[in-house]
């Protein structure tokens, strides 16, 4: 028997007025973990995202034989392995978590032992190839054990190369590029990192380079082109490390703040190390007025909105509250050269094209790019379906400001990154 599908009705609203306070960056809370694991000493990381991404991390870091412990008010402990998990054979379930599958797969590819990875069925057609086969340039031992370049995957001890150089492909996923970066001190060999083609979600590397920076290893940059880590390197406890707001999840209510009143958004300000901080810039662009603090941004109402044309490279995720955005401005957006879309959570530019023609949006899709031209009214009542993917859930909540009831169906696919997000949206709207 099919179970029934949970639904979430929301009614037409008209405003968004108060202020919110943001959850843990996923992004920063995941590597953070990873780099407090193999680091040397213990590590108190403060203001964790509560998420089923960052529960899959540290299941699979207690798997592993990691100590970690709770410390209540999303403060964690955890006992770095200098760079030595103890556990040396594991299976691990990781759910449809990119962020923590892309770099465990990098670290226990140097950890010496066996280890399988696996996850939901939507995480088994997400390539990884690109990332294996950088791997196993430097010795580097994993299997496919279902499609060839796709998880799950069998890793076994590597046979480390002396080649001091290794090459990967930027233009599919910057996680691959983060999760070679923060394995590669594990190997204590001097490396040169290649990027071949353009590298996409550039901030997303920054994150990651400064992050590895707070815990002691420093790569050398060269553009955005290619990266040295020197010999001998290793991960070293800053002892305590606060996360950040998530600033994907701020998106949301700097367009609700925009759309429909007057909203102020904390944990994320001017000073944060996050690239979808520059959404709050895209967003004015269409309208509306920012104000930034040093750890809080002010997002208003100023009158209509207008249509925009814009790379969104460098905003991949944050661009998808852009394209719903779009609904209310005068004109045809077009956000391009978002090609990372199709293999994320789901196929996300054809998933919003879908979803957006419910409400009477025309759309035009290509292989890196979205365009849309809003109708002269939105379609009241619509049933949006969310695909498993959290941020088409927030996204799409943001049409309700428009005045007309929407459907959401699975609305609890959001505990992916924001398990409250549905109940702090429905205490600023009215």
């Amino acid at each position: 028997m099919t179970p029934i599908m949970e639904q979430l009705h929301l009614p037409a609203y008209h405003q968004a007025k108060g202020e919110i306070t943001l959850p843990g960056s996923k992004s920063i809370s995941n590597r953070t973990l990873l780099l407090a694991a193999l680091a040397q000493g213990d590590t108190v990381i403060r203001d964790l995202l509560t998420s089923d991404d960052t529960a899959r991390m540290l299941e699979a870091l207690e798997t592993l034989g990691v100590s970690i412990e709770d410390l209540g008010n999303h403060a964690w402990r955890v006992r770095g392995c200098a760079g030595q998990f103890p556990q040396k054979q594991a299976s691990l379930f990781l759910g449809n978590a990119g962020t923590a599958f892309r770099p465990l797969t990098a670290a226990l590819a140097f950890s010496g032992g066996e280890y399988q990875l696996h996850g939901v069925a939507r995480m088994h057609e997400r390539p990884i190839g690109d990332l294996v086969t950088a791997l196993q340039q430097i010795g580097a031992k994993i299997q496919y054990t279902g499609q060839a370049g796709y998880p799950p995957l069998h890793i076994s001890p590597p046979h480390l190369s002396v080649s001091q150089s290794v090459s990967i492909r930027g233009d599919v996923s910057s996680q691959f590029l983060t999760a070679l970066l923060m394995a590669l001190p594990l190997t204590g060999q001097a490396t040169r990192i290649d990027v071949i083609g353009e590298l996409i979600s550039k901030p997303y590397i920054a994150i990651t380079l400064n992050l590895m920076a707070r815990f002691g290893v420093t790569v050398k940059q060269n553009g955005w082109q290619s990266f040295e880590l020197p010999a001998h390197s290793h991960y070293v406890t800053p002892s305590e490390i606060y996360v950040e707001g998530d600033a994907s999840s701020a998106s949301y209510f700097i367009a609700a703040g925009i759309l429909a009143g007057d909203l102020t958004i904390k944990g994320v300000g001017q000073q944060s190390i996050q690239g979808d901080i520059a959404f709050a810039a895209a967003a004015e662009m269409m309208g509306g007025k920012i104000q930034y603090g040093t750890h809080h941004i002010q997002a208003q109402r100023t009158g209509p909105l207008k249509a925009i044309d814009l790379d969104c490279n460098h905003i991949p995720d944050a661009a998808m509250t852009l394209a719903v955005m779009a609904m209310f401005a005068q004109g045809t957006t077009t956000l391009r050269n978002i090609a990372s879309w199709r293999v994320k959570e789901t196929d996300r530019i054809a998933a919003m094209a879908t979803e957006l023609r419910k409400v009477g949006a025309i759309v035009v899709e290509g292989a890196d790019f979205i365009q849309i031209t809003p109708p002269t009214q939105l379609i009241a009542n619509a049933v949006i379906d969310t695909y498993d993917d959290h941020r088409m859930a927030m996204c799409f909540s943001l049409l309700s400001l428009g005045g007309i009831p929407i459907k959401i169906n699975d609305p609890k696919c959001v505990a992916k990154t924001f398990p409250e997000y549905f109940k702090v949206f429905q205490h600023v709207a009215s």
